[in-house]
């Protein structure tokens, strides 16, 4: 894979960073940044000189990495921290940007996902963005990132100890649509008082015959603080449980930040007669075969036929090949 590289002209050079006395903050003016493909990657980094590295500031840099710190320290517990703009509405992943900018260095490879694919366009848009102002390797296949960007799902491909899942959350307050009062979801928190969760899945049972909540399905870390995974499938769900891998969830409005270290025991809420179970499909992947991966229904045409894919566009063209070798 070719690496892209962003530098300054010589014709144009950043103001220097001004003080004054009336007001404490800096400021920078944005260099005008050009486009080569002959520059390698140590140039690139030379000529961010400028351009602060992965755009966010490092006092704020810092102060998320302590949020990071306490988040890790306590599974599941929401930390709060001061979430600064970014060049996107929120809504598009700013949490999990913030996150991804705090933490990613220079000898890192990155993987940005939407929904399992590499190519929708809030995937592309954040991979080109930090290939932009970091000046960082990208890559497609998991095996080959360190750290990896993700809306709504997990790659099917197991993630080792030398990589950092970092989630995009939309509302990281499980309880929200139970209680929407914040000063008294703390308190719920505070209290381990879950009793209104486990009401919430057993009207599903209720009306359905099964719990039907099949994405952000709520999840206990480390026996202690219920959780919100971030709109995922419940079908990715088991995929946390122990996982080797940092996960790192990051909601941009809300101004939260929570963890799950490695190897931490997850658990999907369930009941001992209504089992936690994820979803099943009838069909194997149309392209590649997969009968054990997560699928997204495709429709063909106007009749009404459809075939299933493989969400993971990584791991339906690692098995496409293995099946075509």
């Amino acid at each position: 894979m070719k690496s892209s590289c962003w530098h300054m002209p010589t014709t144009s050079k950043p103001q220097a960073l001004s003080h004054t006395s009336n007001s404490p903050t800096t400021s920078i003016s944005r260099p005008n940044w050009s486009y080569s493909n002959v520059c390698n990657r140590s140039r690139t980094m030379a000529n961010l000189s400028g351009y602060n590295f992965a755009y966010l500031d490092e006092q704020t840099k810092r102060m998320i990495r302590r949020a990071i710190l306490k988040a890790v320290a306590i599974p599941g517990y929401q930390v709060p921290f001061g979430g600064r703009e970014m060049p996107m509405p929120y809504g598009w992943g700013t949490g999990g940007i913030q996150l991804t900018a705090s933490v990613i260095g220079e000898s890192d490879v990155l993987k940005v996902i939407d929904q399992g694919a590499d190519d929708t366009t809030n995937a592309v848009s954040i991979r080109n963005f930090f290939k932009r102002v970091t000046g960082v390797n990208t890559t497609e296949r998991t095996d080959d990132a360190t750290v990896i960007q993700t809306r709504h799902r997990i790659p099917e491909t197991p993630l080792t100890e030398d990589q950092i899942i970092i989630f995009q959350v939309p509302i990281p307050e499980p309880l929200r649509f139970i209680e929407p009062r914040e000063t008294e979801t703390r308190t719920m928190h505070a209290l381990e008082e879950y009793g209104v969760m486990q009401v919430k899945l057993y009207e599903d049972i209720a009306r359905f015959g099964h719990i039907a909540t099949t994405y952000a399905y709520p999840v206990k870390v480390n026996g202690r603080y219920v959780m919100d995974p971030s709109p995922i499938p419940k079908f990715d769900n088991p995929k946390m449980d122990m996982m080797p891998a940092l996960q790192l969830f990051g909601a941009g409005r809300e101004k939260r930040i929570y963890a799950v270290p490695p190897f931490t025991r997850v658990e999907s809420l369930d009941f001992d007669d209504h089992p936690f179970t994820v979803q099943q499909w009838d069909e194997p992947c149309a392209i590649c075969g997969s009968t054990h991966s997560y699928l997204d229904e495709v429709v063909l045409d106007d009749a009404g036929n459809r075939m299933f894919v493989c969400s993971d566009t990584d791991y339906c063209r690692q098995q496409s090949e293995a099946k075509n070798q």
